[in-house]
């Protein structure tokens, strides 16, 4: 069986990252993400990437270079991350509980699903450079 592909997105601003808390399966209920989901057959990560965030967020994105390294969620599947540039649309939850930016100095302290914890340091530090950039994006949106 081929392996299946799960792509993730970091979409970086002024306001630092957004992050996207699950509403389900029960035991990762309440934890924080980034959003995105699974590779189709036939689909490439970006593409799978910006239909994912179109369908999970309501946004158009660009995707961009990886980020961090690869993580086994389980036998067959592997997780992967990607910047991606917020082009149009404001995020709404449409399949998570909340959507929040999060600030270089809170990163750590959001109780994250545990396979993204594995890029919490790449994160933080393009968070930091993202927050020093003027021109990094689009400002502060807090949904519940």
């Amino acid at each position: 069986m081929d392996e299946q592909i799960v792509v993730a997105g970091a979409l970086f601003s002024a306001a630092g990252l957004l992050v996207a808390q699950r509403k389900r399966p029960p035991e990762l209920a309440g934890l924080w993400e980034l959003p995105g989901g699974k590779v189709a057959a036939g689909e490439s990560d970006a593409d799978a990437l910006t239909r994912e965030l179109r369908e999970e967020l309501g946004v158009e994105v660009t995707v961009g270079e990886r980020l961090g390294e690869d993580v086994a969620l389980n036998a067959g599947m592997t997780l992967r991350a990607y910047r991606a540039t917020l082009t149009s649309g404001s995020p709404q939850p449409h399949d998570h509980r909340a959507l929040r930016w999060v600030p270089a100095e809170e990163i750590d302290e959001l109780a994250w699903v545990p396979a993204d914890r594995a890029w919490l340091p790449e994160l933080a530090a393009a968070l930091s450079a993202a927050e020093q950039s003027p021109a990094s994006g689009r400002g502060p949106s807090e949904s519940a």
